[in-house]
């Protein structure tokens, strides 16, 4: 059983992740909202020329319009990740050597929430920024939260955590001597 100090801290790791998540996904859809009210039907918004810009689409598939139209496994898919992070999340020891675990499985998680959104509510995921100097397929801030999520954990796994530091990950009990 814990002492108060964990159960402090893991209430603390929980808020930590709960507010993340919120705030992320908060904006995330502010942003999209934005994007309906001032770009869906105009013209692209240049805002680097050659670059970078505000491009309007109603996005029916996956990344780089994979899957057009197959909601229902986006949607289990989606649902099976939240699963899968709020795991992980549970099994996640508190301290500060673990925030930057709770930091990117709350943006991965945040970024499917957000797009879960948009296809639950509107059956397609508004995009709208755009890198035209390389022809990147039109993305949004929830892409960019699991972009970013996925790259840093992948970079701390590879680079930076030891295996000690991933010990909680092992769903099998150690038989204690």
């Amino acid at each position: 059983m814990e002492n108060k100090k964990e159960t402090k801290q893991r209430i603390g790791a929980w808020l930590l992740d709960i507010g993340l998540v919120l705030l992320l996904v908060a904006v995330d859809q502010l942003t999209k909202s934005a994007a309906v009210n001032r770009l869906a039907g105009q013209e692209d918004y240049i805002l680097i020329d050659g670059v970078f810009q505000l491009h309007y689409l109603e996005n029916h598939g996956a990344a780089f319009s994979m899957l057009q139209n197959a909601q229902i496994v986006f949607v289990i898919a989606a649902l099976v990740m939240a699963c899968v992070v709020i795991f992980v999340l549970s099994k996640v020891p508190t301290g500060k050597r673990y925030v930057a675990w709770h930091i990117c499985l709350s943006m991965i998680f945040a970024g499917g929430i957000g797009n879960l959104i948009d296809r639950l509510r509107l059956s397609y995921v508004i995009d709208f920024l755009y890198f035209s100097l390389i022809n990147f397929p039109v993305f949004n801030v929830a892409d960019i939260c699991v972009s970013v999520g996925v790259g840093l954990l992948v970079i701390f796994l590879l680079f930076i955590w030891k295996e000690e530091d991933m010990q909680f990950l092992d769903l099998k009990k150690k038989k204690q001597a």
